[in-house]
């Protein structure tokens, strides 16, 4: 095989990757931004979950923003991968939480941790860039 396609099958190839990523992304977007907005307009299933975990309803308030914020922000492509850093933060407390306070099964924010976590892995080359910027 030449090196000239060589160079356009890996050049093809990180095309589909990264098209791939952007559907990810837009799935993780719209179910935070859904979640957020759940959290936000006060659904009673959400009432009552935060009743369960006894952080009372600023909690809900709190974790509404942040779902609202990091789902929006990995949607955009300058701060995609800093939001997916975020929301695997707030997943590792999602995980926590469903094993140890409220007794419920931590298998839902555990995959989305994994595919936030693969996002921010994924996004890090323009997180970087975005880093090194700001400290400019």
């Amino acid at each position: 095989m030449s090196d000239d396609v060589a160079v356009n099958k890996a050049t093809s190839q990180g095309r589909v990757a990264n098209r791939v990523l952007w559907v990810v992304q837009a799935i993780v977007g719209v179910d935070f931004i859904i979640g957020g907005l759940v959290k936000l307009f006060g659904l009673p299933a959400m009432v009552d979950l935060f009743d369960r975990i006894g952080g009372g309803q600023g909690l809900r308030y709190f974790i509404g923003v942040v779902e609202l914020v990091g789902g929006i922000g990995v949607l955009i492509p300058a701060l995609a991968g800093i939001a997916a850093s975020g929301l695997a933060a707030l997943l590792v407390g999602a995980v926590y939480t469903n094993l140890f306070i409220v007794n419920d099964p931590p298998w839902v924010p555990l995959a989305w941790l994994i595919v936030v976590c693969v996002l921010a892995w994924r996004r890090w080359p323009r997180t970087k860039e975005l880093i090194i910027g700001l400290r400019r």
